[in-house]
């Protein structure tokens, strides 16, 4: 598998994400850009979850369907001809971060998968419809990993 780097002007890998990002401050999602795309890829996906939630991994945004001539996404983007799937929080597109008041820092993956086939996927997709459509077609991934606290 190839490796894409995923970054953010907001925030660097492993460290704070800004409150404008966050769930309180009405969930703008925040700026990324990728490189590089192989060839092979066809579409490109997207995922933010939070694995510390207290009730398990917290899916805060499910992107699929993005033109692999993408590069990135400026905040609160909706990529043309994208396909936005459902959060934790009941609603399509993004939804920041909102850990419980005094909790350690969480902890936000931010995920982006070239696929070598179209996922298929429909707007309001789940995060495990996401994990069953990429399953066997990632030929390139790239992670960024943002903290928030409360």
């Amino acid at each position: 598998m190839e490796e894409m780097t995923l970054r953010s002007a907001a925030f660097d890998d492993h460290t704070l994400m800004p409150s404008e990002y966050s769930h309180d401050r009405g969930d703008v999602s925040p700026p990324l850009e990728w490189s590089p795309v192989p060839e092979e890829v066809v579409e490109l996906a997207l995922s933010c979850e939070d694995p510390d939630a207290p009730v398990g991994t917290f899916a805060h945004w499910l992107v699929a369907g993005i033109d692999p001539v993408t590069t990135g996404l400026d905040a609160g983007e909706r990529p043309t001809g994208a396909v936005l799937g459902r959060n934790d929080y009941g609603t399509e597109g993004y939804g920041g971060p909102k850990p419980p008041a005094g909790d350690d820092p969480h902890r936000y993956f931010f995920r982006l998968y070239g696929l070598s086939e179209p996922s298929g996927l429909r707007d309001g997709f789940t995060a495990e419809e996401l994990r069953d459509a990429v399953e066997d077609k990632v030929v390139a991934a790239g992670t960024l990993v943002g903290t928030f606290a409360r």
